[in-house]
């Protein structure tokens, strides 16, 4: 996920240097979605595992 995350935002970069502001932005935004999905997943996973614990 998160590197779907990077690669749209180097698609982003690429699309707002060459000048495609809409390309870009939808670009970006699709980055910063994915980025934040990725949060919420990981700290669901750091939550389930210090739940889970560990046994000797």
């Amino acid at each position: 996920m998160l590197g779907w995350a990077i690669t749209f935002l180097v698609i982003a970069l690429i699309a707002a240097l060459f000048g495609f502001g809409g390309i870009a932005s939808a670009s970006a935004g699709i980055a910063q979605v994915l980025f934040f999905i990725f949060l919420i997943l990981f700290v669901v996973a750091m939550v389930a595992r210090a739940m889970r614990g560990r046994t000797p």
